[in-house]
């Protein structure tokens, strides 16, 4: 289910996803992009990992000079495109976050939020090292998660893509803190002001990690 995003929920799968928002989902989106924003100069050049169709980086364009964004999925990039059409200070790339061909100290400040951390399926070590190694120095690395206050309006949300067939129906036996199960496979995990806490501790860094509208956990590091 690695590839779960790129294969059956991309473009406008995907995009379906935040159209059927509730109001208090989109608060919780609003809200992440918003305090991203608190994190962004004017000047900078902005990378953000798991970019779809493109949804934070039309947000993110108006503040920095320069926004890129990578995706798995060249279905959803096509859709970005089409999404993002005519903002000239944007750039989309195919590329996995594990494996990126930036050259090192590239960006100012470095996204994954949506709680990137947890859908990328990616080793978290991993992808901190690389999305540290792309980001200059006195730069920022942003990631963000679910809250567990969130808890009852995130799984209404995924009730929502279930009965719209975006995703598989919902295993409820399997289905509790934190994690969403469904009976396709799908599996959609979180990460705790805990997890974040214990791989910064492991890896030796140190961040500053936030909770926002009792929707989001943020962990922002410094390079």
């Amino acid at each position: 289910m690695k590839e779960y995003y790129s294969d059956k929920l991309s473009a406008n799968k995907l995009k379906r996803c935040y159209d059927l928002a509730s109001s208090r989902i989109k608060q919780y989106l609003k809200a992440e992009i918003n305090f991203v924003i608190e994190q962004i100069r004017c000047s900078d050049k902005v990378l953000e990992l798991g970019c779809g169709y493109g949804r934070v980086l039309k947000e993110l364009a108006k503040m920095a000079a320069k926004v890129v964004g990578i995706d798995t999925s060249s279905e959803s990039l096509e859709l970005a495109k089409e999404f993002l059409l005519n903002i000239r200070n944007v750039e989309l790339q195919q590329m996995n976050a594990n494996s990126m061909s930036f050259k090192n100290e590239s960006f100012d400040v470095v996204i994954a939020i949506q709680n990137g951390i947890s859908a990328f399926k990616v080793e978290p070590e991993l992808l901190l090292r690389e999305s540290l190694r792309v980001t200059k120095p006195q730069g920022k690395l942003v990631l963000s998660s679910y809250s567990d206050n969130f808890w009852d309006e995130r799984l209404k949300w995924f009730i929502q893509q279930s009965e719209e067939e975006l995703l598989g129906e919902i295993d409820y036996e399997k289905t509790g803190n934190g994690k969403i199960v469904c009976k396709d496979g799908f599996v959609a995990t979180t990460f705790t002001k805990k997890d974040f806490k214990n791989l910064l501790e492991k890896m030796k860094l140190k961040g500053k990690i936030t909770e926002i509208d009792k929707s989001s956990v943020f962990c922002v590091i410094i390079k």
